[in-house]
């Protein structure tokens, strides 16, 4: 695994591209965006997406995608929306046998309600398909401050040449088999923080942020549980870890979308003011839909979703949560 290829220029590919430099192997960051490939590789940084980061010179960004035909690991690091029309684009292209493909995405496909490495699975189906997650803004990873992510895969010899890759001085990785549960992880965790980013925006103090995500969790582990995961998968870095930092971190794309709900402005003004895509939108969606044909309970999934579609008003939020039917707790 000598020639890393990561798919998105964006926050996460490009903080990606700048960690695996550090490894000594030939890493590629491809990107759609002529202006901000040109920037980094003649300026060396990011600043839409990472501002005051300087990135390092071991990689190199390109807009050809025939790159990937080079490739031994793919890494995808584009939005979830995006992340099946940029796969297909690269099927034309081709892969060389033997190449692994990796998911930093996080989500559930609208209409097919796959998970991210079901869908690499049926794009890419003679090649091994894993995930990475945990608690990693792209921002501290791009600055090479301590990290620690977990590589999720069914085929344990790739999962730890993949996990030899993900090891760094300041950087450790860990592997798991359990896929489903590190992917649903990823996705829940954005829904809940930007209900609990709606919590600190309506001012409902630090009680009611720690009760809102501790019923996520319990919500996530549901969800889980019901797709083939195990419960103890989300005690660890992709449900406690990143449910952590996502909730409680200033870098939270999520967190500050609900914050800025809380506060009063409407959907399309919160969207104005952030340049990077908040994915717990597309993922309460998703979500959603995956519950209700399932018919698993999902409260605070189902609170997001009504206040996306109009369906609920801010300030009715907290009431209904509380007004819900006493039960007990592992219920």
């Amino acid at each position: 695994m000598n020639h890393l290829v990561i798919i998105g220029a964006g926050s996460l590919g490009t903080a990606f591209a700048a960690a695996l430099a550090q490894t000594g192997r030939r890493v590629s960051l491809w990107g759609r965006d002529p202006e901000t490939i040109r920037e980094i590789n003649e300026q060396r940084t990011c600043k839409a997406y990472l501002p005051g980061v300087s990135l390092p010179e071991g990689f190199s960004a390109t807009t050809n995608r025939a790159i990937c035909q080079e490739a031994d690991v793919l890494v995808m690091a584009v939005p979830s929306r995006a992340f099946r029309s940029v796969c297909e684009e690269i099927r034309g292209s081709g892969l060389k046998p033997g190449c692994v493909t990796l998911s930093g995405t996080k989500g559930i496909e609208l209409q097919s309600g796959l998970r991210m490495t079901e869908v690499l699975r049926e794009i890419f189906p003679d090649h091994q398909a894993a995930v990475i997650s945990g608690p990693s803004h792209a921002e501290e990873v791009a600055r090479g401050v301590a990290t620690a992510l977990v590589i999720g895969c069914e085929d344990e010899a790739v999962a730890r040449a993949l996990q030899e890759i993900f090891t760094l001085p300041w950087l450790r990785s860990y592997t798991s088999n359990d896929v489903v549960g590190i992917e649903i992880g990823g996705t829940v965790k954005n829904i809940v923080a930007i209900a609990g980013g709606i919590v600190d925006g309506l001012g409902l103090g630090d009680n009611a942020k720690a009760a809102l995500v501790t019923r996520g969790l319990a919500e996530m582990v549901r969800i889980g549980v019901s797709m083939g995961a195990r419960a103890e998968t989300f005690m660890g870095l992709s449900g406690v870890g990143d449910l952590m930092v996502t909730c409680f971190s200033n870098h939270s794309r999520n967190t500050r979308f609900g914050r800025m709900l809380g506060q009063g402005l409407s959907l399309a003004e919160a969207r104005d003011r952030m340049n990077m895509v908040a994915e717990g939108i597309p993922n309460s969606e998703s979500v959603y839909h995956f519950a209700r044909k399932h018919d698993i309970r999902t409260p605070v999934t189902d609170l997001l979703h009504d206040l996306i579609q109009g369906r609920l008003e801010i300030h009715d939020a907290a009431r209904r949560l509380l007004s819900r039917s006493p039960r007990a707790e592992l219920d």
